[in-house]
């Protein structure tokens, strides 16, 4: 049983190192985006585990600010109401307000309400896959 568990730790050292090193190039790559483009990717990403982490039945694998409107930028701040976050194969509409950091490269602070799905045949229009 010993060994079972030695590999278990391994593997969550492994993938916690992997998510470190992920989240590290992903930072590296956000300083070289211009300011209004990396509040965007900050509040997409932040949209993404925040309705994954809350109580809800939807584990986002993609987000997006920008679908079905574009939001509007104030100072640090985006607030849209054409957002679509996809979970489990099927799009969902999101509004949305992000607050970035002055550097724009964390989130300070961000609500949002879920939806209508939106439907399949939307989905060339709005620029969604599956």
């Amino acid at each position: 049983m010993k060994p079972v568990f030695v590999l278990l730790v391994t593997m969550a050292s492994i993938i916690a190192d992997s998510a470190s090193a992920s989240d590290a190039r992903f930072i590296a790559s956000l300083s070289k985006l211009d300011p209004k483009t990396r509040l965007e990717q900050i509040c997409d990403l932040h949209a993404m585990k925040r309705i994954d982490q809350d109580p809800n039945p939807y584990h986002p694998d993609r987000a997006k600010a920008d679908v079905i409107s574009h939001p509007r930028h104030v100072k640090d701040t985006i607030i849209g109401n054409g957002g679509a976050f996809r979970s489990q194969g099927r799009w969902y509409q999101f509004s949305f307000e992000c607050k970035g950091s002055p550097d724009r490269m964390h989130v300070v602070s961000f609500n949002y309400k879920i939806g209508k799905v939106i439907p399949e045949s939307k989905w060339a229009e709005y620029g969604l896959w599956r």
